[in-house]
């Protein structure tokens, strides 16, 4: 690190690189944070959270309870030991508050004054944050698993959402309507996520043990079929089935430079994909665990080099190089089976949701200060990092 300050302060390198060493050595050192807690608002276990990234402070959860709950990450005062408290929560008493289990929440991500919410009372939601008062609402036939907008589009308003039907379903935030559906899977569809690169591009899972990555500029709509064989498995056989997974796909996750694609599934494997040509890149990450019936919530870093990937497994987090599958470590805290995790990337900061009731914060060890000497030194020096401190000496002006 003091090389790189080095050759950063010469101009020899880019702060990017500075930034991404930073980055990547925070991700690895990532421990249970014993000084942050976050208000415990659920009855019952928590299936998604989601943290905005305008401004990377405010988090939102939702829970088997049919509860949402917003939190303000952030710490007001300069005490290390706080509590990230709740802002407000649509509870039971609230009048459009969700009958069965809330699936996905998720911000608007171009600010904070819209979030979104679906359930297994087969609707999606549409909220007004400041006012905390419904704003659209869709209704679908079936349990809905996953909705999702697009990080970047400025060009279309969709909601993918997956629902128990095999049909997908874009809903169009300026009309308030179901405007599109994307016909091809056979099973209820798990899990929906738009390409982080292009704002056109859709991957949606399903039940039927098949990927398909869609443009939503094409009437026939379906780009490819993911298949776990690359086609080898296919040739011999007359009808080409193409599967992603041995099991129902129930997790989808596009890298933060959306080139490639993650996959989990309950055979126990996760995946990644070219997410160009849909070519499976056959890296082994071993055992997954999977069970899950619904949809499962796993994240990657951000300006990390390599990048990693966080994914729940069982009652604790796993961390994975992407492009190895080396398991780099193993976060262990909840009581119970992890549900979904999200990474605040200013921070490198990780928070998990468990079944256990729990929302946990993980955030980079706090590096041990430098042996001292004198032990004269005081205790803001002591934690000062050697790269900053003042090595200036006015002795010999003192004569």
């Amino acid at each position: 690190m003091l090389g790189l300050l080095w050759t950063r302060l010469c101009g020899l390198e880019s702060p990017v690189r500075l930034k991404r060493a930073e980055s990547t050595r925070r991700v690895l050192s990532m421990e249970l944070n014993k000084d942050r807690d976050v208000e415990r608002m659920h009855e019952n276990g928590i299936n998604t959270l989601d943290i905005e990234p305008v401004e990377g402070r405010y988090m939102l959860s939702g829970g088997a309870d049919g509860i949402i709950v917003l939190y303000d990450l952030e710490s007001l005062s300069q005490i290390p030991t706080y509590t990230c408290k709740a802002l407000c929560k649509v509870g039971k008493g609230h009048p459009d508050v969700h009958k069965f289990s809330v699936e996905t929440v998720q911000w608007y991500p171009h600010d904070t004054g819209m979030f979104t919410s679906s359930s297994f009372d087969k609707t999606l939601k549409i909220w007004d944050t400041n006012s905390l008062q419904l704003a659209e609402l869709f209704q679908f036939d079936g349990n809905v698993y996953s909705h999702h907008m697009s990080p970047l589009a400025t060009k279309h308003s969709l909601i993918a959402v997956g629902t128990k039907n095999p049909k997908v379903q874009l809903c169009d935030l300026k009309s308030g309507s179901s405007t599109h559906i994307l016909q091809g899977h056979r099973a209820e569809v798990l899990s929906v996520c738009w390409s982080p690169r292009y704002d056109y591009i859709l991957a949606t899972a399903s039940a039927d043990s098949r990927v398909k990555l869609w443009d939503v500029r094409k009437a026939s709509g379906c780009l490819i079929t993911l298949d776990q064989h690359n086609g080898e498995k296919s040739k011999s056989s007359s009808e080409a089935v193409y599967t992603a997974h041995n099991g129902r796909v129930n997790g989808l996750c596009f890298t933060s430079d959306g080139l490639h694609l993650l996959t989990v599934g309950t055979d126990d494997r996760m995946r990644l994909w070219n997410s160009a040509t849909g070519e499976n890149t056959l890296v082994n990450y071993g055992k997954v665990s999977n069970d899950s019936r619904k949809g499962v919530k796993f994240t990657v870093s951000v300006g990390c080099s390599p990048e990693f990937v966080f994914v729940p497994y069982d009652s604790t987090i796993v961390l994975y190089t992407i492009h190895s599958g080396e398991k780099i470590s193993v976060l262990r805290g909840h009581y119970n089976d992890v549900n979904c995790c999200v990474f605040q990337p200013h921070f490198q900061e990780l928070y998990s949701g468990s079944k256990d009731c729990n929302v946990l914060a993980w955030v980079p060890a706090v590096r041990e200060p430098l042996p001292d000497d004198d032990g004269e030194k005081s205790k803001s020096q002591l934690h000062l990092h050697p790269a900053f401190q003042d090595a200036w000496s006015s002795s010999d002006e003192e004569g």
